[in-house]
């Protein structure tokens, strides 16, 4: 699209400088007196420098617009950039928390079956005890 814009403009320039140089070139050649000839001049001068301030004009609005365009673009990418990478915060706060509750909670869970497997031992040690003390006391 901006190849056809800038074509468009390049064919428009042309067609003004070839009208500007066509109309001039008819003037100089046509068989006139020298006041017709400047005033002519004079007129086409004027018609050219209106179609030059109006096209300068029109280019104008035109970069205008496009760069208005563009500033909203960008601003709607900032906008979105800013609300994902908000999402994105959430996110990673959300998971942190569910690992921090999930290692608190295998924690707890190892502490339990530490005491449990200790208990064990313990019970496991005072019968081991009790045993060779009867066995102790069956010898003797």
């Amino acid at each position: 699209m901006a190849t056809n814009d800038n074509d468009r403009g390049g064919f428009l320039e042309g067609l003004l400088i070839g009208g500007v140089l066509g109309a001039l070139a008819g003037l100089l050649l046509a068989p006139k007196s020298g006041k017709e000839l400047r005033s002519d001049l004079k007129r086409k001068g004027e018609e050219a420098l209106d179609d030059a301030k109006e096209f300068y004009q029109e280019a104008r609005e035109k970069s205008r617009t496009i760069l208005g365009d563009a500033r909203e673009r960008a601003d709607a990418l900032r906008r979105e950039a800013n609300r994902q990478l908000s999402e994105a915060r959430l996110k990673a706060r959300d998971v942190l928390k569910g690992a921090e509750e999930k290692a608190a909670t295998v924690v707890e869970e190892a502490k339990s079956e530490v005491k449990r497997v200790k208990g064990a031992v313990e019970a496991g040690v005072g019968a081991a005890k009790a045993e060779l003390s009867k066995e102790d006391k069956t010898k003797a």
